[in-house]
């Protein structure tokens, strides 16, 4: 056979050529295609690990393993982290009557069922202003700050609050109790002011009406201001008559002695 013409050999090269190219071009989208798919797999695979945004203690789990996560799941709280549990706080309930003498600082103690007879000390952080409404009864949210160094308190427990409002040192005090005895059983006078008066027990064995103007207070002892009072007197908080009919020989077993804070 004759020789090809050298223009037509070129023509033949130039085809492969742009067959090749095209073919190039189609491996190289392809190429491209599978390392965006490769790309999308890796963000998802990242997607299956969940980290926390802040370091803490895991306090409770809300999921299962082998439970499906979705963003369509009905939990949408995975896990309760504690950021630092050395460092807590007690949320306690102050009636409306009291909440007007609690302020930020003060010193609150508190005791926990876990560890009975223990107290624990801590801080007013916050009075929250919303009220809450139980039944008719006002209370306000009072936060109380506390260091926790050695973990003994633990999240969720109950706890039963004192808050110091108020202190005085070297006090004379006298039980609550005084302030509503009357010997002959009737409330206090209505008119006059709010535990004015108790009743000592004098050496002949009769009782003695002394004024006396009441200072702070707390659920069992009230201060003393003013008054003819002294630290060994007996005062009467109760009585008890001897016998069916009302004798005039009484036993009065509430005798408390005055004390200094």
């Amino acid at each position: 056979t004759p020789p090809r013409p050298a223009t037509s050999r070129r023509d033949t090269a130039e085809t492969s050529y742009q067959q090749a190219a095209a073919q190039l071009a189609l491996d190289q989208a392809a190429v491209a295609q599978a390392q965006a798919s490769l790309d999308e797999a890796q963000v998802n695979l990242r997607y299956t690990d969940i980290l926390s945004p802040v370091d803490g203690v895991v306090v409770s789990v809300n999921v299962a393993v082998g439970q499906t996560v979705a963003a369509s799941f009905q939990t949408p709280t995975l896990f309760l982290i504690a950021g630092d549990l050395t460092k807590m706080q007690v949320d306690t309930n102050v009636s409306e009557s009291d909440v007007g003498r609690v302020r930020e600082g003060q010193a609150a103690t508190f005791t926990v069922d876990a560890y009975p007879g223990q107290p624990f000390h801590g801080t007013v952080a916050q009075v929250r202003n919303a009220p809450i409404t139980v039944q008719n009864v006002v209370t306000y949210d009072v936060v109380v700050a506390v260091d926790n160094p050695g973990l003994a308190l633990k999240p969720g427990m109950t706890a039963n609050v004192s808050i110091t409002t108020a202190k005085r040192d070297q006090a004379l005090r006298i039980p609550v109790r005084a302030l509503r005895f009357r010997p002959d059983g009737s409330a206090p006078d209505a008119t006059a002011k709010e535990g004015s008066a108790v009743y000592v027990l004098a050496s002949d064995g009769t009782l003695r009406h002394v004024e006396v103007e009441a200072g702070i207070r707390d659920t069992l002892h009230v201060e003393v201001l003013n008054g003819d009072l002294h630290e060994e007197d007996r005062i009467v908080v109760g009585l008890r008559r001897e016998g069916a009919e009302a004798a005039p020989t009484l036993r009065l077993p509430g005798f408390h002695g005055l004390k200094r804070l």
